[in-house]
């Protein structure tokens, strides 16, 4: 295989890898939508009972729960979650 092959191959592999990344991504964003409408309820609903918009004993389950799949940087992810779903608090 000559260079010019392998390069060529290589531009193929990676062209079409950032085309699954990309539907992936397209999949995530969609559940993270998906995610924040179902938490609106929730929150909602939990207003409504004169609950509080916020369970923090739930949010730290949330956080464990990505930590533990996903390491230190999913603690990252999980409040960046949070943080869309509810907002700032």
């Amino acid at each position: 295989m000559t260079t010019t092959d392998a390069t060529a191959d290589a531009t193929q592999v990676i062209a079409g890898a950032r085309e699954r990344v990309d539907a992936l991504d397209d999949r995530i964003i969609g559940l993270v939508q998906e995610r924040m409408a179902v938490s609106a309820v929730i929150q909602e609903a939990r207003i409504t009972s004169g609950g509080r918009r916020v369970n923090l004993s739930r949010e730290l389950e949330v956080l464990s729960r990505y930590r533990e799949a996903l390491g230190r940087p999913g603690t990252s992810l999980a409040m960046t979650l949070l943080e869309l779903c509810r907002g700032r608090i």
